[in-house]
């Protein structure tokens, strides 16, 4: 069997707390803003509702580092999501895997952190999303691969609620279990709102527990932006009982900025220069009061 990165005792030692992963969390929610108004376009609603989720993933669980990004024996995260994809760029930069100054490229010709994830510019995202429910059957296939090479890699698959209407998504959730895929973890980004407006307007996907669990997936429901209950669902979904494991994280689209928060016209537009500087004044504030 392959075995992942060990993780030595002072390596252990430098895992960062959970309250430490909130401040990360809300700086770099800060990071997302300064992107975005940067980039002058993009999707601030969703990747706030995310920044949670993909730090915890990312720091306790991926444990990735500059040295093991494209290491062969990695976890893999893929987001589904891709629209969301400056959350994982500002964990990526937090990690010293992105240089700071290089995220105010976003969006920019030529540059390899484009609007959505793309592996083949920039190889440290595991693939390459933006096309609405095809990243977790991406996000399967490497967790059957690593079942036929008999590997202990997990593979973490973040996808949205108003992707959780495509077909495609349905048809992962149906085989997963088929193959047994408990190294298989799906989180729901369940920020209720999506481009069109509220998902339960456009199409309800509700109720998702019973749907998903009668499909034999693990299931789990928490505060997505609970630092404590994401890390414990985390946890548990590395058990090893021949079912794929499923997180519904209930999340606050635009989280962290007030004029941002559930308000789906912020799902898809770049904040203005004074909505910039109020946002960034207001997770500024926040940051003071956690640190």
């Amino acid at each position: 069997m392959q075995e992942t990165t060990v993780i030595d005792q002072e390596d252990l030692e430098l895992i960062p707390t959970l309250k430490e992963l909130e401040i990360y969390a809300n700086e770099m929610r800060i990071e997302i803003i300064r992107m975005l108004h940067a980039a002058g376009s993009g999707h601030p609603g969703g990747s706030l509702s995310a920044i949670d989720l993909v730090t915890v993933i990312f720091y306790n669980y991926l444990r990735r580092t500059k040295e093991n990004a494209v290491d062969s024996n990695r976890h893999r995260f893929v987001l589904s999501k891709g629209h969301g994809v400056p959350a994982l760029y500002a964990v990526l930069s937090k990690l010293g895997i992105i240089p700071p100054d290089e995220l105010l490229s976003l969006r920019k010709v030529g540059s390899r952190l484009q609007g959505h994830p793309n592996n083949t510019s920039f190889p440290a995202v595991e693939a390459s999303t933006g096309s609405l429910g095809q990243g977790l059957s991406i996000a399967q296939g490497m967790a059957m691969a690593a079942k036929l090479d008999d590997s202990d890699v997990r593979v973490y698959c973040l996808i949205g609620d108003g992707e959780f209407q495509e077909g495609q998504i349905w048809e992962a959730v149906m085989s997963a279990p088929k193959f047994k895929l408990d190294n298989l973890i799906v989180l729901l980004d369940s920020n209720k709102g999506q481009i069109d407006g509220p998902t339960q307007e456009v199409m309800n996907i509700e109720p998702i527990a019973l749907k998903v669990t009668a499909f034999n997936w693990e299931v789990q429901h928490i505060n997505g932006h609970d630092f404590r209950q994401i890390d414990t669902a985390l946890q548990k979904a590395q058990s090893q009982n021949g079912k794929p494991h499923f997180i519904i994280a209930d999340t606050v689209k635009g989280k962290g900025v007030s004029f941002m928060e559930g308000v789906i016209d912020w799902h898809g537009k770049a904040p203005s220069d004074v909505e910039a500087q109020k946002a960034i004044s207001e997770l500024t504030s926040k940051l003071g009061g956690l640190q």
